[in-house]
C-alpha cells in the first residue's frame, strides 16, 4: 500500500497494535522537514565513541553520507517518533540498559513487521547499531538483510536531544531509567 494513499490515523492504528505488547512511553508525529541533523552528532560516530565505527553497514562510514541521508529523510511525507523507558537498578546498571535495548529492538522489529504486513513502505531508524547478524559483513560483502538493516538515528547525523525538545518528548525520564528512541519515516 502506498503511504500517500492512506492517512496518519490508519498508520497509527497499525502502530498502536504493536504498542499493545511493548511498553511505549511516548509517541508523536513529526514534520520530516524539521528533523534536526548535525555534523557534530555524526562526528561523534566518526570519533568512534561507541566503538562501532567502520564495523557495520548501519554505522559510519557504511551507513552512508549523513548529508545525503538528511536530504532524503527530510523529503519524506511523514515521520513518527516513539520512545520506550525502562527502570534501572541504578544509573550504572549496564546489564539493565542492555536488556532494555533488547526489548526496544523487539518493539522495532514488531513495528517493522506490522507495517510490512500492512503494505506500508517505511524506513525505521533506531538506537545503536544494527544487531540482526552475529557478525556484520561490512566491508567485505554486501549486507545480508538490507531490507531489515536498521541505522541508528545518530549514525545519520540526527540530533536526538534537539528532536526530543522539538517534538515535546522527554529525553531523560529520571536518573534510574533509560529511554530509547526510534523514528519511522514514511
Amino acid at each position: 500500500m502506498d503511504t500517500a494513499m492512506i492517512d496518519k490515523n490508519s498508520m497509527e492504528a497499525v502502530l498502536k497494535d504493536a504498542f499493545l505488547t511493548h511498553p511505549v512511553k511516548e509517541y508523536t508525529w513529526v514534520d520530516p522537514k524539521c528533523l534536526p541533523f548535525s555534523a557534530d552528532v555524526r562526528g561523534m560516530c566518526e570519533a568512534n565513541r561507541c566503538g562501532m565505527y567502520g564495523k557495520s553497514w548501519s554505522c559510519p562510514p557504511g551507513a552512508g553520507d549523513w548529508e545525503t541521508l538528511r536530504d532524503a529523510y527530510q523529503a519524506k511525507d511523514a515521520a513518527f517518533l516513539y520512545t520506550t523507558c525502562y527502570q534501572l537498578e541504578d544509573s550504572f546498571d549496564i546489564e539493565g540498559m542492555a536488556e532494555a535495548k533488547k526489548m526496544h529492538r523487539a518493539l522495532d522489529r514488531s513495528v517493522t513487521a506490522r507495517l510490512r504486513d500492512a503494505g506500508i513502505s517505511h524506513i525505521l531508524l533506531g538506537a545503536g547499531t544494527c544487531d540482526l547478524c552475529t557478525t556484520c559483513t561490512y566491508p567485505t560483502a554486501p549486507c545480508r538483510h538490507p531490507d531489515l538493516m536498521q541505522r541508528s538515528m545518530e549514525a545519520c547525523g540526527m540530533d536526538v536531544v534537539t528532536l526530543s525538545r522539538l517534538a515535546g518528548v522527554k529525553y531523560n525520564n529520571g536518573s534510574e531509567t533509560v529511554t530509547y528512541f526510534s523514528l519511522i519515516l514514511f
